[in-house]
């Protein structure tokens, strides 16, 4: 039977059939309509128009989560993040999003799946501020496939992200601060903490700390990198601050300003002594041979062992500021 004017056909079987053209971002795809009635087939050939014209365009069927995140990691997010910030995500999306989604088809993906998987994360002792994490990249992702036309929702609007476990902050008193400076005296990273006592300024803001950045004569840093980890956490790397009001012009105490410069000319005798084997990136602080400082090993080798030195508590490093 010919097809009538609003491109519905009959078969030989006797029922409906209509075809029509949705554009992906893989391309225009054909897309076929069966109904046992004309009016059935109709009214879905009418919806389809109609979602095509408000932009609403369903890829193939059998597109997966996991398959999309891929494509919206490498097509939407990549490059238009910091390196650490692309990296968390990637990280978050391969080994807490994937292997519990990824072989769900998109379409049929739903509030209750991400409920679910929020709860699965958290029952296997995953922090709760990580689960946030994890629902943030899934609505970033999932507000993506909205505009695309993947999906006619998000999802994740309907799911609440589980609350971080805050954890309290113990700041250190004037005392104790004074402790723990003079306990770092002619320490080879006592300038590292007399700044962080001094200024406040972050761990990563520290050791990403250049001295084309420090105005010993002006009695000021300015903060305009820092040490991030990238690559799934397996490199370090300097990168650009968080927000534009992470940038900012740090004044020195008179103390940091003496103890820059004695910390420098230290550093110019470590130079001195390993020669050629140093690689000078122009750090303040940096390894014995000019390399990033580990964020990891300066805990465990240099700040925990400094706080049993000065008689201290067990404190993190966002404590001193």
């Amino acid at each position: 039977m010919p097809a009538k004017g609003d491109g519905i056909t009959k078969r030989k079987d006797g029922r409906y059939m209509a075809r029509y053209t949705v554009h992906t971002p893989d391309g225009p795809k054909r897309k076929l309509i069966y109904g046992r009635k004309y009016k059935d087939v109709e009214k879905k050939l009418n919806e389809a128009r109609g979602d095509a014209a408000r932009g609403i365009v369903y890829d193939d069927e059998n597109l997966m989560v996991g398959e999309y995140l891929d494509r919206w990691l490498s097509d939407s997010v990549c490059g238009t993040l910091r390196e650490s910030t692309f990296s968390r995500d990637k990280y978050l999306v391969t080994n807490h999003i994937k292997p519990v989604l990824g072989r769900l088809k998109l379409g049929n993906l739903s509030a209750m799946h991400l409920q679910r998987l929020y709860r699965e994360r958290l029952d296997s002792s995953l922090s709760g501020s990580t689960v946030q994490k994890v629902h943030h990249v899934l609505h970033k992702a999932l507000s993506q496939a909205v505009r695309w036309g993947l999906i006619p929702r998000n999802p994740a609007d309907a799911v609440k992200a589980p609350r971080a476990s805050s954890k309290e902050m113990r700041p250190l008193s004037a005392s104790e601060a004074r402790r723990l400076l003079e306990a770092a005296r002619d320490d080879r990273l006592e300038a590292l903490y007399v700044l962080a006592v001094h200024t406040g300024m972050r761990r990563g803001e520290l050791l990403g700390l250049k001295w084309e950045d420090v105005d010993l004569e002006g009695s000021t840093v300015r903060v305009c990198r820092t040490l991030t980890r990238v690559e799934n956490g397996r490199r370090l790397a300097l990168g650009e601050p968080k927000t534009k009001k992470s940038r900012r012009t740090v004044r020195l105490t008179p103390r940091a300003v003496e103890i820059l410069r004695r910390h420098r000319a230290r550093q110019a005798q470590e130079k001195l002594k390993v020669g050629g084997v140093y690689q000078d990136q122009g750090l303040v602080f940096a390894g014995e041979t000019g390399s990033l400082i580990n964020p990891s090993n300066l805990r465990q080798r240099s700040f925990a062992p400094l706080l049993k030195r000065a008689g201290l508590p067990r404190i993190t490093f966002h404590d001193l500021r």
